[in-house]
């Protein structure tokens, strides 16, 4: 019933805030976060929508990092919006992704795609244009046989289109959510593309720069990576989240709500909320 990591138009989502709150509401969620990438342009209306709703609504964001040159996305939860510090360093992502954006469209005009960047900005429709809205128009106009296809063809780090950015700094980005009163949870931390002794040495910078729990419970996860998941939470005495890592319908996998629940020996993230 509680599901804290969900995302919407605002940012790489298909559904518009108030839709991503209804759906999830039609899931059993009774508790949920909106966490658009770098961007709280979303929180009002889904914290409308669960108001009508009688839901409790969670304001939240998903900050990309840099770490060691890899990204990570720290998931900031309970957070007040409304502060300047927060809000700056966003500012300064946000500033980062219409670089990137219009540099992938440069990239992939060079290999004959001379439209992609208008039609990934009309795809965001005001909100920051990411790599997903390049994947739904490549897709959209023949250019890969569905959204996978495109990230393979043109996005993933080494093809064609890829343009590496530097995000946040881990620290900086943690500031930026305890300052604004947040919790600061490590997402969905088994899908970087990184060894094992990787995961223990960001999971160590993590911990260390001040982090408070990590996405135990997550979308796509079998019970196996729970409990692996569940152990690192142990190991660096962090507390535990859940959430699905919804962007749109039709995948099985991450769809709002239906989440296993934390184990017991987990200290829950939302007891931290204040």
């Amino acid at each position: 019933m509680i599901d804290l990591h969900l995302h919407s138009s605002a940012s790489d989502g298909a559904l518009s805030p108030d839709e991503v709150v209804a759906l999830a509401a039609a899931n059993g969620v009774r508790t949920l976060a909106l966490t658009d990438h770098d961007s709280t342009a979303g929180l009002e209306a889904g914290a409308a929508a669960a108001a009508r709703l009688k839901l409790t609504f969670v304001p939240g964001v998903e900050v990309s990092v840099s770490w060691e040159h890899r990204t990570l996305h720290v998931v900031g939860l309970n957070i007040d919006a409304s502060n300047d510090q927060l809000q700056a360093g966003l500012r300064e992502l946000q500033k980062l992704r219409d670089t990137r954006a219009r540099e992938i469209g440069r990239r992939l005009a060079k290999r004959g795609i001379p439209d992609a960047y208008a039609g990934a900005r009309a795809l965001a429709a005001g909100a920051d244009i990411t790599r997903t809205h390049f994947a739904r128009h490549l897709h959209a106009n023949g250019h890969a046989k569905n959204f996978q296809d495109a990230f393979k063809r043109y996005l993933h780090l080494g093809k064609p289109a890829h343009v590496s950015v530097t995000w946040a700094a881990l620290e900086d980005c943690i500031d930026w959510i305890h300052t604004a009163g947040g919790q600061a949870v490590l997402a969905h931390p088994l899908r970087y593309p990184m060894t094992r002794s990787w995961l223990l040495r960001a999971l160590t910078a993590f911990k260390q720069a001040g982090g408070d729990a990590l996405e135990v419970v997550c979308g796509r996860g079998n019970r196996d990576e729970l409990m692996q998941a569940a152990h690192l939470a142990t190991r660096f005495e962090l507390a535990g989240s859940v959430g699905s890592d919804f962007h749109a319908p039709g995948n099985a996998y991450l769809h709002p709500g239906g989440l296993p629940e934390l184990p017991d020996n987990i200290e829950p993230v939302w007891n931290r909320f204040h």
